[in-house]
């Protein structure tokens, strides 16, 4: 026993230890960043989890041609959109990089090749040489999402409407066009619509309240108000500006079932002159306090929630989106939800396009 006991208090250094040196070719160093808990997991075919590495490119053509699109042209590090970056982006530009779906085209004069009621995409995303419809990108993509973010692009896409569209024109606080925009997603109008004279000093201030909801909504730049009229004309919208005037009419007094394009102006000086002049009618919310007037956003919202109170009462529903409608928008929804589906909707095109081609 106390041979047992001495045994055990032996230090440690009394073994005999050798120093041994390891090649460091054999030594594989792992980066903390790179580690994913899905790493540690055992293969899963419904999990992706193979790392790659895109960048943020053009997807759609403003004018309906689509640019080619390759997995190497994204990067999951590449900075979140945000309404300053959008607002002070080359207008052409900002909107490619919004839409996925190649778009209707619009020629510049403003006379498009639209019908009836204004849907702005075709039933094609480009991947390529490879074109996929809305069912095949919703059959690539929609089984990598989780349950409740397919339902929920369901319930947006069924109260959606492109017969309500916002303009805003020339404002000048990054915080009322984030919450004009907050405001026409929670209220279900896809269409916004953005006017400004001076695009070298357009935008000031730094705030943004929008929470995110100019990922969702279809944003189109404008340099000048005849510009924007004339293409909201010919896809069948009237044009009404908010003014104080003898000659406005209350907006309780609209039938907001026609097409409907809300025009908004300036913090400080209002709707342009050029404006006023090319619009179908000036409305007016009516004021029964000391003031004359609301805040901008706070305006567009009461308009914008006006407009689809009464298209509920007079048409049952403010959605109006055709079952084909519908299944685009979601498909585009779905393209936007991250930057991992469109790589995912890519690799679907490039196994299309590997069939077809036996």
């Amino acid at each position: 026993m106390n041979s047992c006991k001495s045994l055990i208090r032996t230090s440690i250094s009394s073994f005999g230890l050798v120093p041994r040196s390891i090649p460091s070719s054999s030594i594989t160093f792992i980066s903390v960043r790179t580690l994913s808990p899905l790493s540690l997991l055992p293969p899963n075919p419904c999990i992706g989890t193979a790392r790659r590495t895109f960048r943020s490119t053009t997807f759609s053509q403003f004018n309906g041609a689509a640019a080619a699109l390759s997995p190497e042209s994204f990067t999951e590090e590449s900075p979140k959109d945000t309404v300053k970056e959008l607002l002070t982006t080359n207008r052409v530009e900002a909107s490619r990089s919004m839409m996925k779906m190649e778009r209707r085209s619009i020629l510049s004069d403003g006379e498009g090749d639209c019908r009836g009621s204004w849907f702005p995409y075709e039933d094609r995303f480009r991947c390529g040489e490879v074109h996929l419809s809305s069912r095949e990108v919703l059959e690539a993509v929609t089984p990598h999402m989780m349950e409740e973010r397919r339902d929920r692009f369901r319930r947006v896409v069924e109260n959606r409407s492109y017969s309500v569209c916002l303009v805003v024109e020339g404002l000048s606080d990054f915080g009322n066009i984030s919450a004009a925009f907050r405001s026409a997603d929670a209220l279900g109008i896809q269409s916004v619509h953005v006017v400004s004279c001076d695009s070298s000093k357009r935008y000031n201030g730094n705030r943004h309240v929008s929470m995110g909801a100019e990922k969702w909504l279809d944003i189109e730049f404008w340099d000048t108000p005849k510009e924007c009229f004339n293409a909201l004309k010919s896809r069948g919208y009237r044009i009404a500006t908010t003014h104080l005037g003898m000659d406005t009419v209350s907006i309780y007094d609209m039938d907001w079932s026609c097409p409907t394009a809300i025009v908004v102006g300036n913090e400080g000086s209002g709707i342009s002159d050029e404006a006023l002049e090319l619009s179908d009618l000036c409305c007016s919310i009516p004021m029964n306090g000391m003031v004359d007037s609301f805040n901008v956003s706070v305006a567009a919202g009461i308009l914008m929630h006006h407009a689809v109170s009464d298209r509920i009462t007079r048409l049952g529903s403010h959605g109006d989106l055709s079952e084909s409608e519908k299944d685009i928008l979601t498909a585009e929804f779905s393209l936007r939800h991250s930057r991992s589906s469109l790589s995912i909707a890519y690799e679907f095109a490039k196994r299309k396009q590997n069939s077809t081609s036996f």
